[in-house]
């Protein structure tokens, strides 16, 4: 399914939940399943900076929570207040690959709506994920 402007709206309302009081760089994350289930996410940020969480993954950890499994998703949307859309870091482009299918939109967005669209497989080029193990 292409990009929908609520997705936006959605988005928006995720980022207003974030915890960011240290770096004040609030992420917010729409996922959307396949069977059209939505997951807002929003990163949390901690004292100690490695314990704290994307919205990205926080959005997939609360639907893999829900009993969704690899495979069930059908897009995220993520936004920033910046001048650009920001992709998603390091981390969470692997449990994008380990999660989501290759081909599934990921849509970057900012506090303007500007927009960019990639796909998991695209923001990991050659990575790999537990599919890789068997």
């Amino acid at each position: 399914m292409a990009y929908q402007p609520d997705y936006f709206k959605e988005v928006r309302k995720a980022q207003s939940n974030a915890y960011a009081p240290y770096s004040k760089f609030k992420v917010g994350a729409y996922l959307i399943t396949k069977d059209g289930k939505t997951y807002h996410g929003a990163n949390v940020e901690n004292a100690a900076y490695p314990l704290g969480i994307c919205a990205e993954r926080s959005s997939l950890v609360a639907a893999i929570a829900d009993g969704y499994r690899p495979g069930d998703f059908e897009s995220i949307t993520v936004t920033v207040d910046a001048e650009s859309p920001s992709s998603p870091c390091g981390s969470c482009r692997q449990v994008l690959k380990e999660l989501c299918d290759d081909e599934m939109p990921v849509y970057m967005t900012n506090h303007k709506g500007d927009m960019i669209q990639s796909t998991v497989s695209d923001l990991l080029p050659l990575g790999f994920s537990g599919k890789d193990l068997n």
